[in-house]
């Protein structure tokens, strides 16, 4: 008898353990909101103010729908911004018209923030560093653009123009935008994609001689490349102490190129053959920030498919879960490829994505994905949506505490009540200390309380009051509720049990 409970035990452990990978209570599951050239949002330019605020709440409510947790809003497309600032002039792909503000006014980050947070979405801020104007031939580039303002700090390089990395000037003047912005909202994380020096571009040298003539730093002219690199290096480091000057809590982001270095050229490197590579060619150094403690995530936009001759989605996953070096590591992957006319058969159904999230999981240092991009949630491929919640993300998940900012402890929420109305259930709560986000949990009466068990999660949201529909499955004479909250940076409280003083018929 006694052999028998100890295999029952066992099995009943192994069984836990495989559902907590197939299931994660813990997991990044981010979609990316792009506003360059309109990608994403608005999704034009000169929308009326109304249409603005319907679009983004619809991609939010979408994100919600399809168990995502946080959105990675890019506000700084191009030497610009999406929120009033003093530095740089509001975006042309709001108005139409860069410098032009919104009629009526309002603020667009304030009011993702204020939306996303009720939904119980992360909100990471994403800003590009260096691209100043995509095409000089046809932007729109306001009087006040700082192009205009210091024509000095900028280079052209093909038909855009960039900040010219090798400058102090440049280095300072992104740290104050981005302490601007950090002292003015209250945000999850900053995130910065792989634009740094840009990618190559054929016969074409990055015209940056100028400015390593005037700042060598000590590199000779056979050096080059490494002056490069550490320009970018002095520019993370940077940034890194900006945010910890401002906000310690806040998360430092990067999304690199999926490919550091290929294996050819450097032993460390991955088992693929890249065209173009972080640190050879948009001279990022990205392991040297993650060993330094620069920056807290990593996700590499790993774009192609498993089995991919040159550049194999699970050769590099694997690279990047050996090469986490302390920093939380999700995987940039690509809704935007799933077509059924793609060239590549893989892409042509939405089961790419969906083995992708199983192998993540298989790695011990994949803590999720962010997805590219957000029109994709409203296009919904190949039935991506309906495939995803049948398995992958059938249930909520939180997401993961970053060990390496500063943490907020939040209170137990206060005073749950629940009353019942006729065919609703109306949930209240007072919040307690560093209470961001609220947790709610259901478990049928008679059983113990497990919330380490997503199954469990009934709702996620950052509002202090819930109302939905009484049905079989929610009934609080069948089932009983109990709340936690998560402080800004994900810890969560011990929970508190919903009071059953008012379940009178």
């Amino acid at each position: 008898m006694l052999r028998k409970l100890t295999f029952l035990s066992i099995l009943s452990l192994f069984v836990a353990s495989l559902q907590a990978r197939e299931y994660p209570k813990r997991e990044m599951r981010a979609i990316w909101i792009a506003t360059v050239a309109n990608i994403d949002w608005p999704s034009k330019s000169g929308l009326s103010v109304d249409m603005q605020q319907e679009e983004m709440l619809e991609l939010f409510d979408l994100a919600k729908e399809y168990n995502l947790n946080t959105v990675i809003f890019q506000v700084r497309p191009s030497t610009d911004a999406f929120f009033p600032s003093d530095l740089e002039p509001w975006s042309q792909w709001l108005t139409g018209e860069q410098g032009q503000a919104p009629d009526p006014y309002y603020d667009p980050l304030e009011f993702a923030i204020e939306e996303g947070r009720k939904r119980g979405l992360e909100i990471h801020l994403w800003l590009n560093p260096y691209r100043a104007v995509v095409d000089t031939a046809k932007a729109s580039v306001a009087d006040d653009h700082p192009v205009n303002q210091h024509p000095d700090w900028f280079v052209t390089y093909g038909k855009a123009r960039y900040f010219n990395p090798g400058l102090p000037d440049t280095r300072n003047h992104v740290a104050t935008v981005v302490a601007d912005v950090l002292k003015r909202y209250d945000v999850d994380a900053l995130h910065f994609d792989d634009y740094f020096y840009p990618y190559r571009i054929a016969g074409e040298e990055f015209p940056d001689q100028e400015a390593f003539e005037m700042y060598p730093r000590g590199f000779s002219s056979d050096q080059k490349d490494d002056w490069r690199r550490d320009n970018v290096d002095l520019i993370i480091e940077q940034l890194h102490d900006t945010i910890e000057s401002v906000n310690p809590s806040v998360a430092f982001g990067i999304s690199p190129f999926g490919v550091w270095r290929n294996q050819s050229v450097d032993p460390r490197g991955s088992a693929t053959r890249a065209g173009q590579t972080n640190y050879d060619d948009l001279f990022a150094n990205i392991l040297r920030w993650q060993e330094e403690g620069w920056i807290d995530y990593i996700t590499p936009q790993i774009y192609w498919h498993i089995g991919k001759e040159v550049a194999d989605y699970a050769i590099i996953a694997d690279w990047w879960s050996k090469n986490a070096l302390g920093c939380r590591l999700y995987i940039g992957q690509a809704f935007y490829r799933i077509n059924r006319d793609s060239k590549d058969r893989e892409w042509r159904s939405s089961r790419q994505i969906l083995k992708q999230i199983k192998l993540n999981r298989t790695y011990p240092n994949i803590d999720g994905s962010m997805f590219f991009s957000a029109k994709s949630l409203r296009s919904n491929p190949r039935r991506l949506k309906e495939k995803l919640l049948r398995k992958a993300y059938r249930y909520e998940a939180l997401p993961p505490v970053n060990p390496r900012v500063e943490q907020e402890t939040p209170e137990v929420p206060q005073n749950p009540e629940i009353k019942l109305a006729g065919d609703s259930i109306h949930m209240t709560w007072e919040p307690g200390e560093n209470n961001e986000t609220f947790v709610i949990y259901k478990f049928k009466r008679g059983k113990q309380a497990n919330t380490e068990d997503p199954e469990n999660i009934f709702a996620v949201t950052g509002m202090n009051e819930i109302t939905f529909e009484v049905d079989r499955k929610t009934h609080p004479r069948k089932y009983y509720f109990v709340i936690s909250a998560m402080s800004h940076t994900n810890i969560e409280s011990v929970t508190e049990f919903f009071t059953d003083v008012s379940l009178e018929d």
